[in-house]
């Protein structure tokens, strides 16, 4: 009788393994089906070019002088669609929108660590094959650091920055630890495919509310930014590797500011309540000195460029502006 009753409780076990082995699996063939339906419902809006291996997703709008956008972390082309800065942009710039690595349809190979400097270089590169000679480059939030990195180390091809709601100097942010572990190998996987999804559509809005705190969520992004799109396994890596990577980026191109030689505004909401516009880009703004100009944008939040399109369109205009009058004093 005793083995038999010993038996009992492993056999339990193993039933409620099997069980939730069940669950996890059923719950990940949920997860796909509902990536392809995002992917159904909003298909590639631009074309494909292939860089080193990795397909990148883009559009292009317009004509005029070369202006790049590079959305944040978790988004991705509609991002900068749905604020109309595309289409104020084109009216006298050539736009060109990236998904950046693991975003929107722009592939993110798990070979690599994916820094702002990696990024940078893998644009650089793309830049060069379509033809796209020293544009204006636009980056928001952890898109700026891909800005600055392509400035910095490849000083040739960009004619002028735009940095808007960046960080720029390590600090502690309790959202790393927490948004994190999507990325860290077989544990990621298992939580990108099972649970990450679920938590998101959860939590999406109180990040959205926070993004764009202290104005409401814009009814353009609200309307049209495919959400469903975010939550999809291989974007939720991304982001939570750019997470991950956030302070040690900031860490490493903070000693490099001073060696920038194109000009730059650096455009921030005031009452931005992500990234401390004080500590981020007021500093940077000093730190820069007469090669950068700081615009603060009053009752704004991170996402200043979609509830200030107009201020945002101002500080391009300006940075074009400042790029010229470089030109003129004879710098390259």
């Amino acid at each position: 009788m005793r083995p038999f009753g010993a038996s009992r409780p492993a056999t339990a076990r193993l039933f409620g393994l099997a069980t939730v082995a069940a669950a996890l699996a059923a719950t990940a063939i949920a997860v796909r089906r509902a990536a392809r339906r995002a992917e159904h419902a909003n298909p590639p809006l631009g074309r494909f070019i292939e860089v080193d291996g990795v397909r990148l997703h883009h559009m292009e709008r317009g004509r005029g002088e070369p202006l790049v956008l590079l959305h944040g972390n978790g988004a991705m082309i509609q991002d900068f669609l749905t604020s109309g800065l595309v289409e104020r942009a084109a009216e006298r710039y050539r736009v060109i929108v990236f998904d950046r690595p693991g975003f929107g349809y722009s592939e993110r190979p798990r070979g690599r660590i994916w820094t702002p400097r990696a990024q940078a270089a893998l644009l650089a590169k793309a830049l060069e094959r379509l033809g796209i000679e020293r544009p204006l480059v636009v980056g928001h939030s952890w898109g700026t650091l891909v800005a600055l990195a392509l400035a910095l180390d490849h000083p040739d091809q960009v004619r002028g920055l735009v940095l808007a709601s960046g960080y720029y100097y390590p600090s502690l942010r309790l959202d790393v630890p927490l948004l994190a572990p999507p990325a860290i190998p077989v544990l990621g996987d298992v939580l990108r495919y099972t649970v990450s999804p679920l938590l998101g559509w959860l939590l999406l809005p109180l990040i959205l509310r926070r993004i764009f705190a202290p104005a409401p969520v814009a009814p353009r992004f609200a309307a049209a930014f495919p959400l469903a799109l975010t939550l999809r396994p291989g974007q939720l890596r991304a982001a939570a590797a750019e997470t991950a990577l956030l302070i040690p980026a900031a860490f490493t191109l903070r000693r490099r500011y001073d060696a920038l030689a194109v000009p730059a505004v650096i455009l921030a909401g005031a009452a931005d309540r992500l990234v401390d516009p004080d500590r981020q880009s007021v500093r940077l703004g000093h730190c820069l000195g007469s090669r950068g100009v700081l615009r603060l944008v009053p009752a704004a939040g991170h996402m200043v460029h979609q509830t200030a399109p107009e201020q945002t369109m101002a500080a391009i205009d300006l940075a074009a502006e400042l790029a010229r009058a470089q030109h003129r004093s004879g710098y390259p």
